[in-house]
């Protein structure tokens, strides 16, 4: 039996996703470190209409980071399918590695996010944005 297609949100209103936002919840990806804590994302606006992408965590004091590009998967719908692309390893840009980011759920108030993938398998997250 095939499996549904996740739904998304509609009509993400990108501008006002734009922040920091904190993960409280998550089974992490294969390029997070376990033992991680304080996981965060900064999101800015590029003038193109893309989003430049910060990820941090700390791992015993000590600040990892990577860097990316966010865009809509596809321009022609409202589906908050979106990509993402980074550069591993983050300090020689050379190999992109390029990954879906799906908004499952935003509260009306931009404040919590559920964040997914269709393969089901790989990263879920529940994010909060920082306090304003």
């Amino acid at each position: 039996m095939a499996k549904k297609e996740m739904e998304v949100v509609k009509g993400l209103d990108i501008e006002r996703y734009m922040g920091r936002w904190y993960e409280i919840a998550s089974f992490p990806s294969m390029f997070q470190p376990r033992s991680g804590a304080n996981t965060r994302a900064t999101y800015t606006l590029n003038p193109d209409g893309t989003v430049h992408v910060l990820n941090e965590t700390w791992t015993d004091g000590k600040r990892g980071f990577i860097e990316g590009t966010a865009y809509k998967a596809d321009p022609k719908t409202d589906d908050a399918k979106l990509k993402v692309k980074f550069y591993v390893p983050p300090f020689l840009p050379i190999i992109p590695v390029t990954g879906d980011y799906w908004v499952l759920y935003i509260d009306g108030d931009y404040q919590y996010a559920l964040i997914g993938q269709p393969s089901r398998r790989l990263s879920l997250d529940i994010v909060q944005a920082a306090s304003t």
